[in-house]
């Protein structure tokens, strides 16, 4: 009985630690609490983010990520945009276009165009300018500046509810 109560208390132990080191390093869960992200994530959605991978192979443009706000944003809860400027880009809206380097971005994703000119604004070393898709309704860095590199925690990399909307994010 007493081996039994042992190899029950070594599982559950073995699970919460596996539990905590996955969450901690690989990946966890996130919840979309606004509509910042519209068209491409609903409110309620639930994803996971990668946590490990990204930052092996970097960040890259149109990767939506989940960050740390910086203390200027006012803001203490976690965030989820998407990466439009990388470090050294110029970037600036003009006319309802988003332009990087002096081209347009194309954003299929984008809910719609934004009202606002913005920029140019040229992206600091080590920090990213995000975006959220609904450019319109987003607390975002035209507001609050670029976010650095060490304050974001992953890359949203697959929806898993509501089960209906399963999917991988691009």
């Amino acid at each position: 009985m007493l081996k039994k109560i042992l190899d029950w208390i070594f599982t559950i132990g073995l699970a919460v630690v596996l539990s905590l080191v996955i969450r901690t390093y690989v990946a966890e869960a996130r919840w979309i609490p606004s509509g910042s992200m519209l068209p491409t994530l609903q409110i309620g959605d639930r994803l996971l983010v990668d946590k490990a991978y990204f930052k092996v192979s970097g960040v890259q443009r149109q990767d939506i990520v989940v960050f740390n706000p910086p203390p200027q944003a006012g803001k203490s809860e976690v965030m989820i945009k998407r990466v439009i400027g990388m470090p050294g880009d110029e970037v600036a809206i003009r006319k309802g276009i988003v332009y990087v380097n002096g081209e347009a971005l194309e954003e299929p994703y984008e809910l719609e165009q934004p009202r606002d000119d913005f920029g140019p604004v040229k992206v600091p070393d080590d920090n990213f300018l995000v975006m959220g898709d609904n450019r319109n309704n987003s607390f975002d860095s035209r507001f609050w500046g670029t976010v650095p590199r060490k304050n974001i925690i992953g890359r949203a990399i697959f929806r898993y509810f509501p089960v209906s909307e399963i999917e991988v994010l691009k």
